[in-house]
């Protein structure tokens, strides 16, 4: 039962960490990246279609991403994709490659991406404690069933926070990896 509950804590927070990885990933921090596109949809045989489903996305140089469709045709609708997403890029045609040159970080942009990052941090740790309430209530409730002793519950309850700390750590260490790319020029 305890060994339940704490695994299940575990893959909570996990996933929890997971989550923020993959929204820290989707922020543009100057720097090209292939996930910066994956978001973006474009329309392919009549379908909405992720664009690493319709093109070859790759990182051509340091701020500049390269598209190359599958078929040529589908030059138009890409860039049109691309343009489309709110994410601030201006896609170049040459031929049939798209070059998406990524526009430098004003300072004041990057201070604000940081503030993101730090609201994005913040709400893993939110739901991290979230997991870690939820495991010592359920805790709570096995010891009131007198089905785990007071003993029990306080080391399941100590295990469950060394569990909470260490995920909190690594959501402080993603931050702050986040945070050094974000202010890098």
């Amino acid at each position: 039962m305890i060994e339940d509950i704490q695994e299940d804590a575990d893959r909570r927070m996990a996933k929890a960490v997971e989550s923020l990885k993959h929204d820290l990933a989707r922020l543009r921090t100057g720097r090209a990246h292939t996930s910066l596109l994956d978001q973006v949809n474009v329309e392919y045989y009549g379908m909405e279609v992720p664009i690493k489903q319709a093109a070859n996305v790759s990182v051509e140089d340091s701020r500049t991403l390269a598209v190359t469709p599958f078929e040529k045709h589908m030059v138009p609708a890409i860039e049109k994709a691309i343009m489309a997403s709110n994410l601030g890029l201006s896609p170049v045609s040459a031929g049939q490659v798209i070059r998406v040159p990524l526009p430098s970080l004003t300072e004041d942009r990057r201070k604000e991406m940081v503030r993101l990052v730090k609201n994005e941090a913040e709400q893993a740790r939110v739901a991290i404690r979230n997991v870690r309430r939820d495991a010592n209530s359920d805790l709570k409730d096995l010891a009131k069933g007198k089905d785990i002793t007071e003993d029990e519950e306080r080391r399941a309850q100590e295990a469950i926070q060394k569990l909470t700390d260490r995920y909190v750590a690594q959501v402080d260490d993603l931050l702050e990896e986040k945070e050094r790319e974000l202010m890098e020029v």
